[in-house]
Parts: structure tokens; C-alpha cells; sequence
């Protein structure tokens, strides 16, 4: 080989080399790991499919401008679900990356102080952390301090734009003059209950950018289109409207402090719309949620269709600040994912209900779910066809769907089953996204049923979830109630309360 032919191979191999040496750091300076600073925006009961963000497949026009500019620039996630589709529990769940049967969020219930939050993990990489409005339904349990909060009676009932808007700036600026990351969790209180009709304003709060009449919205399928169903939506889409302008005025501090190419942003909801089969239950419109990241520059934007939860989140969100995790969580980092990568995980979700809330006796409904893009498949030991099923969430809609039922025997069905349920429900997610045609039944879907049915169990027995003991006993309804009521006074137990 002549020294010219060994001259260009050496110089081949030496550019090769830094080409890849160029990649890897490329691929370890994704993120500005030191100096990344964190939104998440969490939105209050707001629905998903055709509910909700027009990014996501909102049916009302331009109802969430801001949301989408953001979300079309961002990596959304369009299989996104929480894990239990109640505020605190959902809160929860995003706050520990345990399900509720293992932090002790059952309910509106403290979890103990032993547990890691990602609070304190952020606090522990060198983050300041501030929270904005549902303080007490975020902070999870008694020793979780934040560094700067403002809650609901300082933000205009948590419906203030404005008010947001100046809390959110003065956080952002003064991390950015001490030279400090932050973490900081901002909560709308949009569009949660009581919706914004066009006639009562609460004090402080501030009147959406637009407001909807009753024949302009969109009617999802679980619900009956009805005048007043009509009239009560159209007061949850005004709601939707300002949490949007919320959203914006988030968004406009963050850019007017020069901080926007330098913080992630995650937008999701705490469940899905208060209404009936929707929050507080395990059907596709509980637990579904619009979801994105954003980081110009850093993250491309596009969609992913994994099946993913918000349980996921606390070792997502470590690894990209390449903060420590603690040694034990129920959720797994998707990052690959976020990277444009591929990653083999499982294509199935799971949910759970225990209590609504503490509020009201302790009253427990046990619920668990499996999900995933073809069925979901729910468990109600609770359901016995005496006991009935009561959430606040029921509102003028369901009084409408009551007396409508006294003429019409569909409608009638309809009431009978959201009281009532069955011990099992299975639903073809890809013709009935509604969930209004329950399969457990058919002879043509045992299969079906019984591969869902193992799988909880299998999850179950992985997680230490208490009701596997109540699952076996499914066909046994009798013996099941027994054991129900000895786990609900010996493991799942209420806690300590969380007073709003």
C-alpha cells in the first residue's frame, strides 16, 4: 500500500470517527440537562376525542387557538391516558409514578411521606419548583413543599388569564435572573365545574375570549342530544375556551422572559370531562387525554400513536434532566420515544378507580381497566344491580337523561347502566369508541373477553394490586363482595384527607 493510499485510509478512519463522536454528542446534548427548565400544564376535567383541543381532533371550530399553535409545533401523543380519572388520584399517580393502590391515593387521600414525589426530585437536581392554582390536589402528601405557589383564591378562582399570566412571569423571571431551573406545575381550573354560563361571573374571574350558544356545539356520543345536555355543554365549551386563553397567557410570559427555546413544555388533563360515562370512570372518555411535549430546537415536532399513561411520566421527565429516579415506580421512561426512536413496550393501558373521594363517607366504587387500541375491558366488583353508582359530575345532564328515560326506553338504558353497571364490560373500541354496546356477553367475544381478563390479572400480579384476589373470584360474585369488603378494611384503607 503506497504512504498516499495509507494517508487517505488514516484520514477516512479519522473522519468517520469524529462523525460518530459529532452523533453521540449530538444525542447526549438533546436536552440542556443543567439548565432545562420545566412547564407542565395541566388542565381541569377537560375532555378528549371531539371534546377538547382542535389539535387532537376537537369537533368545535377554533376553539383552542392558542393550544394548537403549540401543539402542532409539538410531539404529541395521541394514545395518551391517565391512570385513574379522578383529580387527586390522577395527580397523584403523575406525582409518585405509583398507581394508587401502591402510593395510598385511593382517593382524596395524602399519600405517606416515605414516598418519593417528583417534586422532591426536581428540588434534589437543583430545581426551584412553583405551582399555580390545585395546590392541596397536587402536592400529595403533608412534607411536599413548594418553593412558590399561588392557589385558587389568588387566581381569580383559577379562571383569570391575567392573573396567570403575571403569577407565571414573576416565577419564570426571577429563576432566570438567579440563574436557576425551575420546575413549575400550573394548573387551570378550567373547565372544571361549575361551567361559565353567559350570565354569572365569579369574583375575580375573568369572561372567556368567546362564548358558545347551545346549538353550536358538539354533542359526544355517550350522552343523549338533548336541549338542557345541549345547554350544559355549551357552558363546559365556554370553559374550554379560557382555559385556552389561560394556556396563551402561560405561554406569552414565558416568551417575553427569552426563556421558550430553553424550557419543556407538557400539556395534559387530569381526566376527562365531568360528565356521566366520562370522569370518574375507566371508559375511553375518562381516561384519553390531548398530550404533547414541546421544546423548540430540541424536540421535533410530529405525532407518535403508542399506547403510553401519565404513570410514565415521572421517569420520562428524569431522564430527560438526568435527574435520579427513586428505586421503585410503576411507570417506564418512554424518552426513546421522544428521541424518534422505537421502543418495545407494552401496547395495552391500565386504570383504576377506588374511592371518589373522601368527602363523601368513603364511598368506594373499585373499578380496573384495560385498554388498548382494539377493546377496553372494565371490572366493577362494586356492581351487584342494587347498589348504585352517584359521582358529582352527574349535573343537568343526567336529571335531563332521567326524565327523558320516562319516554324513551334508549335513554332509559342508558341511566339504568351508569347506576348500575355490570361485573364486566367489554367494548370494540374501533366501532364503538362511545362505549355503548357491552360484549361481555357475546358468544362470538369470549376469546376476547378472557385475553383481557388475563392480562389484568397479569398486571395485577406484577403491581401488587390487592384485587387480584377480588378478580379470581369473578365468577363468583357472592364470595367476591366478601372479599371486597375485607380488602376495604384492611389494605385499602382511607387515609389521611386532603381538606379543599
Amino acid at each position: 500500500m503506497t504512504n498516499k493510499l495509507k494517508y487517505y485510509k488514516i484520514r477516512y478512519h479519522y473522519i468517520v470517527c469524529l462523525l460518530l463522536l459529532s452523533i453521540a454528542y449530538q444525542a447526549n446534548a438533546q436536552f440542556p440537562k443543567n439548565k432545562l427548565n420545566v412547564i407542565v400544564f395541566v388542565a381541569d376535567d377537560l375532555g378528549g376525542d371531539g371534546l377538547g383541543v382542535g389539535a387532537f381532533g376537537g369537533k368545535m371550530d377554533n376553539i383552542t387557538p392558542n393550544i394548537d399553535s403549540i401543539a402542532k409545533k409539538s410531539l404529541r401523543f395521541n394514545n395518551m391516558h391517565v391512570n385513574s380519572a379522578i383529580c387527586v388520584p390522577s395527580r397523584g399517580v403523575f406525582a409518585t409514578g405509583l398507581y394508587g393502590f401502591n402510593s395510598g391515593q385511593h382517593g382524596f387521600f395524602l399519600t405517606p411521606d416515605s414516598i418519593p414525589t417528583i417534586v422532591e426530585s426536581f428540588q434534589k437536581k437543583g430545581y426551584k419548583a412553583g405551582i399555580l392554582g390545585k395546590v392541596k390536589h397536587s402536592s400529595v402528601k403533608q412534607t411536599n413543599k413548594w418553593d412558590y405557589e399561588f392557589d385558587e383564591k389568588d387566581l381569580g378562582y383559577g379562571k383569570s388569564p391575567s392573573k396567570y399570566y403575571e403569577r407565571a412571569k414573576l416565577f419564570i423571571q426571577q429563576n432566570k435572573e438567579n440563574d436557576s431551573p425551575f420546575y413549575f406545575m400550573i394548573n387551570s381550573h378550567d373547565p372544571h365545574r361549575p361551567f361559565q354560563d353567559p350570565e354569572t361571573l365569579l369574583p375575580g374571574s375573568e369572561w372567556p375570549s368567546k362564548m358558545y350558544k347551545p346549538e353550536e356545539v358538539f354533542v359526544p356520543g355517550f350522552l343523549p342530544d338533548l336541549p338542557e345536555v345541549r345547554k350544559e355543554l355549551s357552558h363546559y365549551y365556554n370553559s374550554v375556551r379560557r382555559l385556552d386563553d389561560t394556556f396563551g397567557a402561560v405561554m406569552k410570559a414565558l416568551k417575553e422572559t427569552g426563556e421558550e427555546n430553553n424550557t419543556l413544555v407538557i400539556f395534559f388533563s387530569d381526566n376527562g370531562i365531568a360528565m356521566p360515562f366520562a370522569k370518574a370512570n375507566n371508559y375511553l372518555a375518562s381516561t384519553k387525554t390531548p398530550f404533547f411535549i414541546y421544546l423548540p430546537g430540541s424536540i421535533k415536532p410530529g405525532e407518535n400513536n403508542d399506547m403510553l399513561s401519565t404513570v410514565d411520566l415521572f421517569p420520562t421527565m428524569m431522564d430527560m434532566v438526568n435527574g435520579e429516579k427513586p428505586t421503585r415506580l410503576d411507570g417506564t421512561s418512554f424518552l426513546p420515544l421522544i428521541l424518534g426512536k422505537k421502543q418495545q413496550r407494552k401496547d395495552e393501558v391500565f386504570t383504576e378507580i377506588n374511592y371518589l373521594n373522601g368527602a363523601n363517607g368513603g364511598r368506594s366504587y373499585p373499578m380496573r381497566g384495560v385498554l388498548d387500541k382494539k377493546y377496553a375491558y372494565i371490572f366493577n366488583p362494586w356492581s351487584d344491580q342494587t347498589k348504585e353508582y352517584r359521582n358529582a359530575n352527574e349535573g343537568i345532564t343526567f336529571k335531563a337523561m332521567q326524565s327523558a328515560a320516562k319516554t324513551d326506553e334508549k335513554i332509559a338504558n342508558r341511566v339504568k347502566i351508569f347506576r348500575y353497571r355490570e361485573i364486566e364490560e367489554l367494548y370494540d373500541l374501533q366501532k364503538d369508541p362511545y362505549c355503548l354496546n357491552n360484549l361481555v356477553s357475546s358468544p362470538s367475544h369470549v376469546k376476547t373477553k378472557l385475553k383481557y381478563r388475563k392480562a389484568m390479572q397479569q398486571w395485577m400480579q406484577e403491581k401488587g394490586d390487592p384485587m387480584l384476589q377480588i378478580q379470581k373470584l369473578v365468577n363468583e360474585p357472592e364470595e367476591m363482595k366478601k372479599v371486597m369488603d375485607t380488602i376495604y378494611t384492611t389494605i385499602l384503607k382511607s387515609g389521611p384527607s386532603i381538606k379543599d
